[in-house]
């Protein structure tokens, strides 16, 4: 697409017109949905620049694509069909068979399934190291590795590693850094700003902010884009032009979204901390928690999710999920509406339990992703629902 936004503009304006053409199509100020699946041959210089929806460059796959790279601050970025393909093709396009892969430990549960087939299936190892323990990094470093695996804010315990060291590490010892933005979204932090490589989301959750499209992105610069492009086009890896139109227009308000669902988390997590039937809360947020010194530092807020452990276990826990009326019981996060489940059978369902346990995921632990509604209703909702 010709005539987009490239400058810098502040994350608002990016937003609301990066990747959109300045000269209207048909008098229309939203871009139009293109459905068609190919044009006009023209003269293209290589294959993977013949316009073809599955080689990812007809108009609405190369609009949602630029508004993304400038909303990440990167040269490029690239959309797939899911957050788990973003992060399959962001790995495989860097990798080779027999290397190497450092993953931190705390995961969200289908990336760490996902980590783990990659032996079996690619030839790829994985060692999981502590993200407290920079000394077992370089302990677990192997001749083959190259890539360094994290994630901003952990699923579901919401941990904030040391990055900054994680950076340093990477590029101290020659390895891709690739870090899952999903949870802290390009409103609250930027990797690339700290010296990532490599940024992947699932936009499904808040990029897109209205539960309604399934759908990832890949961010770098345009070299590692393109190696991951040109994977995807071999395999049939696209995303369909009405879920890159939805997508665009969620990010338009990603920017006034998230910052209400930050103060949202954080009032509810206050208000678990007073209850008396709350064993446990997590959340950057709150001065006490584990992650707040380098939250605070990074992050320009500290995100829509809240964990906590009720008082009386999985009973309870289960009775308090059956009461509430107004957060739906459901596994994914990142929406207008408030949503809530129990990771053990949901985001860690396929981790072995006493793996899973061992990472800090308790059977009663119950994720809450606050939408945009007034946080009185929840808190309120959340006290009855809590109470006996």
């Amino acid at each position: 697409m010709a005539d987009h936004i490239q400058d810098k503009h502040h994350l608002r304006t990016a937003a609301v017109h990066g990747g959109e053409p300045r000269k209207a199509i048909e008098g229309s100020i939203s871009m139009p949905l293109f459905p068609s699946s190919t044009y006009v041959l023209g003269n293209p210089a290589e294959f993977d620049d013949i316009r073809y929806v599955r080689l990812n460059n007809t108009p609405n796959q190369q609009a949602v694509s630029e508004k993304l790279a400038l909303l990440e601050g990167t040269e490029a970025a690239v959309v797939t069909p899911s957050g788990t393909a973003a992060v399959s093709m962001a790995l495989l396009a860097h990798l080779e068979k027999g290397e190497h892969v450092l993953a931190q430990d705390h995961l969200y549960g289908g990336s760490r399934k996902l980590l783990d087939s990659l032996r079996e299936r690619y030839g790829v190892e994985v060692t999981y190291v502590p993200a407290e323990e920079p000394e077992a990094w370089a302990r677990a470093l192997r001749p083959t590795t190259r890539v360094f695996y994290l994630e901003t804010l952990t699923n579901p315990l919401l941990e904030v590693a040391p990055l900054d060291e994680a950076v340093a590490f990477a590029r101290r010892h020659g390895l891709v850094s690739m870090i899952d933005n999903t949870f802290a979204t390009p409103v609250n932090f930027r990797p690339v700003e700290l010296g990532f490589d490599v940024v992947v989301h699932s936009a499904s959750k808040y990029l897109n902010g209205h539960s309604d499209v399934v759908a990832g992105v890949v961010a770098a610069s345009a070299e590692r884009v393109k190696r991951v492009r040109k994977l995807m086009n071999l395999l049939g890896v696209c995303l369909d032009p009405h879920a890159c139109f939805l997508l665009q227009r969620g990010l338009k308000t990603l920017p006034l979204r998230v910052p209400v669902q930050n103060e949202n988390a954080l009032a509810l997590a206050l208000a678990f901390k007073r209850h008396p039937g709350v064993r446990e809360v997590r959340y950057p947020g709150l001065p006490e928690d584990p992650s707040h010194a380098r939250a605070r530092r990074w992050f320009k807020g500290y995100g829509a999710t809240v964990c906590f452990a009720p008082v009386g276990g999985v009973e309870r826990a289960e009775r308090m999920l059956k009461r509430l009326r107004i957060p739906r019981e459901a596994p994914s996060l990142g929406g207008l509406e408030t949503l809530v489940c129990r990771p053990a059978t949901t985001t860690h369902a396929g981790i072995p339990d006493d793996v899973r346990r061992g990472l800090g995921v308790a059977d009663e632990l119950i994720r809450v992703s606050l939408g945009v509604e007034d946080v009185e209703d929840i808190i309120q909702d959340f006290s009855r629902a809590l109470g006996d």
